[in-house]
């Protein structure tokens, strides 16, 4: 490929990337604006709609319940995860990855498909909807992230460490305790708040599970629905930076390299 076609792709690119990146920018941007419109021009920056986002009755609560949601499922998540990864790291790697794809089945659906029928299920089982509903629902999404992260550590564990404790006594229990979990401390942590990051970003799913109430997401769209202010923006800033940091250092504590 010529020096000049390389350019050529370089730029088309960081275009591509700067199209798709726009809204995010200027989600940001209006939730700066001193103006009642998100419209250009902007007059003079200021915080008077983050101040109205604090003043809103609905946000405390809403805030609360996503916080609960993701924490709650991101550490479910790093649980169940940490224990489907254990057990699949000790059987043959093709057999791992037939249950893997099962495992990562719901990410391969259409969210609408997976909401209906988790409603569906929640319904014909007398379950109520309520904030549980959406733990558990969120987890059937977070879940196989923690796997997957946390078994690609464990393929490359070195199980020789373990099995000299087991000789010096110690039993399985106590070796994963001693050995195994602090070696993977920071990738299960990571990949929690890479499942919580998941979690408090949903709204599909939180819409048709969650029964009475509102996270973050559906207070956007209960706003939406009613008056179009800059206060949505602010909103979705404040959940843009949550999902951002929670990603980053999850990123980071898995030191993961693309």
């Amino acid at each position: 490929m010529s020096e000049r076609r390389r350019l050529l792709w370089l730029v088309a690119g960081f275009a591509f990337a700067g199209f798709m990146m726009l809204p995010l920018a200027l989600v940001v941007l209006f939730s700066f604006t001193s103006r009642s419109l998100t419209n250009f021009p902007i007059e003079a920056l200021s915080l008077r709609w983050w101040d109205a986002m604090f003043a809103e009755p609905q946000f405390p609560g809403a805030l609360r319940r996503s916080l609960t949601i993701c924490l709650t499922a991101g550490l479910a998540a790093a649980v169940l995860g940490t224990m489907a990864a254990s057990g699949l790291a000790a059987i043959p790697r093709r057999y791992a990855s037939i249950i893997i794809s099962f495992i990562c089945l719901p990410l391969m659906m259409p969210a609408l498909v997976v909401a209906v029928s988790l409603v569906t299920f929640f319904v014909r089982i007398g379950i109520r909807l309520s904030l549980m509903t959406v733990i558990v629902s969120h987890l059937l999404l977070t879940q196989p992230f923690v796997t997957l992260i946390v078994y690609a550590q464990l393929s490359g564990f070195d199980q020789r460490i373990v099995e000299s404790a087991r000789d010096l006594g110690a039993s399985p229990w106590k070796a994963f305790l001693t050995i195994t979990l602090p070696i993977l401390r920071p990738t299960i942590v990571g990949a929690a708040l890479i499942a919580a990051a998941i979690s408090l970003d949903d709204f599909v799913v939180t819409f048709f599970t969650l029964g009475g109430g509102n996270t973050l997401p559906t207070l956007v769209w209960a706003t939406l629905r009613t008056s179009v202010t800059p206060t949505v923006n602010a909103i979705g800033t404040l959940l843009l930076m949550l999902t951002i940091a929670s990603t980053l250092i999850g990123l980071w504590l898995t030191k993961y390299r693309g």
